[in-house]
């Protein structure tokens, strides 16, 4: 019994001492963990504080507002009714609804061909078209805006109408086409051959096969062209300034800022009525985002 009492095993695990070199790494690694996550914070706080501000100032009453005071009391959250109930605003939140919505869908369907087309075919003047796309992303919409308002406005007579900002939607996008021309490149070309040896055409393996495949990229391109749409205020005031009819809310907010400049509760409100919309659809679709923008020019 002494014996086996007395082996090295029979005394059970022994605890390796903390050595002084451990002790630094432990300490550097907790110094580097304070380090990054303070930072995070930190820039957590620098985009997040002026939205909690202006959601602040919405919920202040007149009195209040852009005061020393930076907590409401009481709430008013009648600010938000008081923007609802001005004549126009729910125009504007549906015009900007069917600029939005429509330009999306209008766009992806249109530029989901042709990104498949320059990603999966090989045809001649296919590189020379790829450059066409990338020029046409280098351009600035200011440069074709008078060309573009004379051919809508006076040929086509669509002033005062958000039409001619939605109807190009259907001829495709550059930067939606490149976008999904990258995060088409991803995907392995044997799934499109086992599509076609099972009798699918060009069309059906596009349908059938890429765009399941391609969700994440085709998520990244619908909320770009949502959220440009959402808040392009350049468009709707070159087509639209003549008709309040067809105003948008990022229009219209000039409008209501102008009509109650000293009432800055109420322009806090609108502004955050205005925002909304899309942090909820960011909020609801960053995996997808960032997924489909990252994925996105893995190849070249």
């Amino acid at each position: 019994m002494a014996q086996v009492l007395d082996h090295p095993k029979a005394a059970g695990p022994v605890n390796d001492p903390v050595t002084p070199a451990r002790r630094v790494a432990r300490r550097k690694a907790l110094l580097h963990w304070i380090a990054v996550h303070s930072l995070g914070v930190a820039a957590a706080l620098f985009f997040v504080l002026p939205f909690v501000f202006l959601v602040l100032t919405s919920l202040m009453s007149d009195q209040q507002a852009l005061t020393r005071d930076l907590w409401p009391h009481p709430f008013e959250w009648a600010n938000y009714k008081k923007v609802f109930d001005t004549p126009g605003f729910l125009t504007w939140w549906r015009n900007t609804l069917l600029y939005a919505g429509l330009g999306t869908v209008l766009t992806v369907v249109s530029s989901l061909p042709v990104a498949y087309a320059l990603a999966k075919f090989r045809f001649r003047g296919r590189h020379l078209s790829l450059m066409l796309v990338i020029s046409m992303m280098m351009l600035p919409p200011q440069v074709v805006a008078i060309p573009m308002y004379l051919f809508w406005a006076k040929q086509l007579d669509l002033s005062g109408t958000l039409w001619p900002l939605i109807i190009p939607m259907a001829f495709g996008d550059a930067f939606s086409i490149f976008l999904l021309r990258q995060f088409l490149l991803t995907i392995p070309d044997e799934y499109l051959d086992a599509a076609k040896v099972d009798g699918c055409g060009e069309l059906r393996t596009l349908l059938r096969v890429v765009v399941p495949m391609a969700r994440p990229g085709i998520a990244a391109v619908a909320l770009f062209q949502f959220f440009y749409a959402w808040n392009d205020y350049f468009g709707p005031q070159i087509y639209a300034s003549e008709n309040p009819g067809a105003w948008t809310l990022s229009y219209g907010l000039e409008s209501f800022k102008g009509a109650h400049h000293t009432d800055w509760n109420l322009t806090m409100a609108a502004t955050v009525l205005v925002m909304a919309p899309v942090i909820v659809v960011f909020f609801f679709a960053q995996k997808a985002f960032v997924e489909g923008v990252t994925l996105t020019g893995v190849k070249g």
